[in-house]
C-alpha cells in the first residue's frame, strides 16, 4: 500500500505524507491496496511488450551499443490536483509568451539589450543566434509554436523551471502512448478517477500549425513534418505525430523550391506546402544558408521563408531561448515583456563566465550541478554530490578552460514518486515536461505532460539517454 511507504525526511513525496496518502492519491491508494503484486508485475511486462511491438524506441548517440532501446515505463502514475496544475499552467503560459516576445525583440528592435537587462555579448556571441533572422518576423510573430518546459518540484507548492526547450522539444509521443497504455491496462481506474484527457494533443497541434500559416495561404493549409530520417533518435516521434495529425512525414529530398514556394513530391507531381513542423536542427535546415554539407534540409528554404511563403515551426533561431545562460535571466525577461512577476521560479544559477561566479563554483563543485549552456539530454554535465574526487578534478579543468560554456546550480531536493519494483514500491526522483502550443489564437497547454523518472536509486538524472524512464501524468478534474 502507498500509505505504508514512509516518506523520506529530505525529499517531498508526492504520493505520501506522514498521515497517509496525499489528497490527489486517495482513490488510487485504496485501489492499489487491493491489487496483487503478481498481477501488477504481469501488467508491467505487458506494457513493455506493447511498447516493443509499437516500435516506441529511441537511439543513443556516441555509444558502441547504440542500438534502438525502449524507454522504461513505470505503471504507477503521477497525479496532480487541478489546483496544482492551474498554477503550473498559468506560469508556463506566462513564460512561453515572454520567450516568444524575447525572440521577436532580439531579432528586431533589441530593446532588452538597449535597456541593459541582458548583456549584448550573450546574444552576439551565442551560437544559436542566427543573423539571417534579423529584421524578419515569422507569420503572426510566432517563433515558439511548440515549447516543452522542464519543471521540478521540491515541496507542496514549490515548483521550479529547470530549463526551457524551444528548439525542437521532444517527448510528447511518450506522453500520449503512456496514457494509451494505462487506459488499456487499467480501464477501471479511469472510471473511478476523473483524469483530464491528453488525447486531443495531435488535433490541437495541427490546428495550431494551421493557424500559423503564411498570409498568402489560400484554403486549408498543407502541413508536413520534416524529419532527418530513420536514424534520428526521435524518429519514432516524428512518424507518430505525422500519423496522428494526418499529415505527410517528409525528408529533405522530398521537398524543393517551386515558383517561390516549398513543394513536396507526390505521385501526381509537386504540391505546395504551407507549414513545416521541422525536427531538423537549424544548422542542417538549408545548405545554401547554413551547413553546405547538409543532406537533411532543403536548399533555398530560408529565402522562401523570409519571403513569407512558408511557416517553419519552430522558427529558426529559437535555440537562443534554450541557452542556459539566457535562462538565468528569465525572471528579468518575464518582467520586461509582461510587466508581471514570474509565477514560476527559476533555480538559482551561477554564470561561470563571470569571475566571481567561477571562483564560487570551483570552490563548491562537490555540491553543485554544472551544465553546458547549450547542453541537452543529460550529457556534458557534472552532478557534484554523485561525482568522485577524480571526476570533480577533471571537470574543474574543463571549467577553467571554457568557463563561459557552463552554468552551475545548487543540487535541488527533487520530489519523489514511487515506482513499481519486484520488491514493492520505491521512491524515485522525477521531473515534468508539459507541452505548450502557441499560435495567433493564443497558448494551449496539454493538462499533464511527460513525467520522467530516475529509475536508479538516489539518481537525479531523469533523461532517457542516461537510464531514466517515464510515467503517465494525471491531472484531476475537481
Amino acid at each position: 500500500m502507498l500509505n505504508k511507504m514512509k516518506p523520506h525526511e529530505k525529499f517531498f513525496n508526492e504520493m505520501t505524507s506522514e498521515g497517509g496518502p496525499r489528497s490527489p492519491y486517495g482513490i488510487y491508494d485504496a485501489w492499489f491496496a487491493g491489487q496483487n503484486n503478481e498481477r501488477l508485475a504481469q501488467k508491467a511486462a505487458e506494457a513493455e511488450a506493447f511498447f516493443r511491438r509499437s516500435g516506441i524506441t529511441f537511439n543513443v548517440y556516441g555509444q558502441a551499443d547504440a542500438e534502438e532501446r525502449l524507454i522504461p515505463f513505470d505503471l504507477v502514475p503521477r497525479i496532480l490536483a487541478e489546483r496544482e496544475w492551474t498554477k503550473l499552467a498559468k506560469g508556463i503560459e506566462q513564460r512561453v509568451i515572454a520567450i516568444n516576445a524575447f525572440l521577436h525583440d532580439i531579432y528586431n528592435r533589441q530593446e532588452i539589450l538597449r535597456a541593459g537587462v541582458i548583456p549584448t555579448k550573450l546574444i552576439a556571441q551565442n551560437d544559436a543566434f542566427l543573423p539571417q533572422m534579423i529584421d524578419f518576423s515569422p507569420p503572426s510573430d510566432v517563433y515558439t509554436h511548440i515549447v516543452g518546459t522542464d519543471v521540478v518540484r521540491t515541496g507542496e507548492d514549490d515548483f521550479f523551471v529547470l530549463e526551457d526547450n524551444a528548439r525542437t522539444p521532444s517527448g510528447v509521443s511518450y506522453m500520449l502512448e503512456n496514457r494509451e497504455t494505462m487506459l488499456q491496462m487499467f480501464p477501471e481506474l479511469f472510471s473511478m478517477i476523473k483524469v483530464q484527457p491528453v488525447s486531443d494533443y495531435p488535433k490541437n497541434l495541427r490546428r495550431s500549425l494551421e493557424a500559423s500559416a503564411p498570409a498568402s495561404c489560400e484554403g486549408r493549409p498543407c502541413v508536413v513534418v520534416l524529419t532527418p530520417g530513420i536514424h534520428n533518435s526521435a524518429y519514432y516521434e516524428h512518424s507518430f505525430l505525422a500519423d496522428q495529425m494526418g499529415v505527410e512525414l517528409v525528408e529533405g529530398h522530398d521537398l524543393r523550391v517551386v515558383d517561390g514556394h516549398i513543394a513536396m513530391r507526390t505521385t501526381k507531381g509537386y504540391k505546395v506546402i504551407d507549414v513545416i513542423y521541422r525536427r531538423v536542427d537549424d544548422e542542417y535546415l538549408d545548405p545554401l544558408t547554413f551547413n553546405p554539407n547538409s543532406m537533411l534540409g532543403v536548399p533555398g528554404i530560408m529565402d522562401v521563408y523570409r519571403a513569407g511563403n512558408i511557416t517553419i515551426a519552430n522558427a529558426p533561431g529559437t535555440g537562443v531561448a534554450d541557452d542556459k545562460a539566457i535562462y538565468s535571466y528569465m525572471p528579468d525577461i518575464v518582467k520586461f515583456y509582461t510587466g508581471e512577476k514570474p509565477i514560476l521560479k527559476n533555480v538559482q544559477t551561477f554564470r561561470c563566465g563571470e569571475a566571481d561566479s567561477l571562483k564560487y563554483v570551483l570552490d563548491n563543485l562537490a555540491d553543485l550541478v554544472v551544465k553546458e549552456v547549450h547542453g541537452s539530454g543529460g550529457y556534458g554535465m557534472l552532478v557534484g554530490p554523485a561525482a568522485t574526487k577524480k571526476e570533480i578534478a577533471a571537470f574543474a579543468e574543463k571549467l577553467k578552460a571554457r568557463p563561459a560554456n557552463y552554468i552551475a546550480q545548487p543540487t535541488l531536493a527533487l520530489s519523489t514518486v514511487p515506482i513499481f519494483t519486484e520488491s514493492g514500491l520505491a521512491p524515485r526522483h522525477v521531473d515534468l515536461r508539459p507541452f505548450a502550443l502557441m499560435s495567433s489564437k493564443g497558448v494551449n497547454i496539454t493538462p499533464g505532460g511527460l513525467t520522467r523518472v530516475a529509475l536508479e536509486e538516489g539518481s537525479l538524472v531523469v533523461n532517457s539517454s542516461q537510464g531514466g524512464g517515464t510515467k503517465d501524468t494525471w491531472v484531476l478534474e475537481d
